[in-house]
């Protein structure tokens, strides 16, 4: 069984997938047309276009964010929360099954 993540989207409505292990949450959202994931540069942590708001009850799960995911997140279109995380740099784990996030209102 593949693990399974809830997006959140800005209308309140959510988008639940079964994404591979190792697939970026960017990823996964861009495959499937996730609203409001827009992933500009393809997931090379450059362009914080697939920025998310993790479940704050996970993050302990969640490696902490790189140097540069941490840079980058200091100028995300939407604010900046504590749970603030770049998609493209989360992947999927079976630890991860039922994971939620919320798509911020804006990318750019």
């Amino acid at each position: 069984m593949l693990p399974a993540v809830t997006y959140i989207l800005p209308d309140g409505s959510r988008c639940s997938l079964d994404l591979s292990d190792g697939v970026s949450l960017m990823q996964g959202a861009i495959e499937n047309a996730v609203p409001g994931v827009l992933g500009d540069c393809g997931g090379a942590c450059v362009c914080a276009t697939c920025h998310l708001y993790v479940d704050e009850t996970r993050l302990g799960e969640l490696d902490a964010p790189s140097e540069l995911e941490d840079e980058l997140l200091n100028g995300v279109a939407a604010p900046r929360r504590h749970n603030s995380r770049l998609g493209c740099q989360v992947r999927m784990t079976k630890l991860l099954d039922g994971l939620v996030v919320v798509v911020p209102e804006r990318q750019r």
